[in-house]
């Protein structure tokens, strides 16, 4: 009698959990067949950054009018990097038509050039203001056109107007961001 007792609430017990399984199958839209889905290529993929030397970044750095250049180095996996980037774009909007060029220069892990700065660049809206650095290809006499900076810490920020120039190593609050630039627009 124990037996049959056992062996009818093993069955049930097993009909029962065929018959979840099945519910939480169809819930999920599951079945034993395995489903292909079509992957795409990202539309950021599709986006064309430029590539810079240090020759040429030299020579936009050394430009010397009226425009303010502000151009900040910058990397996607450097997390103080990404915290500053909304009071810049922020700052883009808020001196739209002025004589302001804003440049963000991405260094180290080239191979984030193929997949997640064109992610980044379009995300942020940033593209037309992003180049790519190799940094393989830089040597020290492309740091002679910073007074302080060496290539040892991103972010760094470079601002130059005429013959006035200004550098900020590390991650810019919003607060600084709007000292730094006013001081330059006076």
């Amino acid at each position: 009698m124990k037996k049959i007792i056992l062996s009818t609430l093993v069955l049930l017990a097993v009909s029962a959990c065929k018959k979840e399984n099945q519910k939480i199958e169809k819930e999920n839209g599951s079945s034993d067949t395995i489903s292909t889905v079509e992957t795409k290529q990202p539309e950021a993929s599709k986006i064309n950054l430029k590539q810079t030397s240090p020759q040429e970044l030299s020579k936009d750095l050394a430009k010397s009018n009226d425009t303010l250049y502000v151009t900040n180095f910058f990397a996607t996996w450097c997390g103080p990097c990404m915290q500053e980037i909304p009071h810049f774009k922020k700052k883009i909007q808020e001196l739209d038509g002025k004589a302001v060029k804003f440049t963000f220069v991405n260094i180290y892990n080239k191979p984030a050039w193929e997949t997640e700065v064109p992610v980044f660049a379009k995300e942020s809206g940033l593209a037309d203001k992003i180049v790519l650095l190799d940094d393989s290809k830089i040597d020290q006499n492309f740091f002679s056109n910073f007074s302080s900076w060496k290539g040892n810490g991103i972010p760094f920020t470079f601002f130059r107007k005429g013959n006035k120039t200004d550098e900020i190593e590390g991650s810019m609050s919003e607060e600084i961001l709007n000292e730094k630039i006013n001081s330059f627009l006076k």
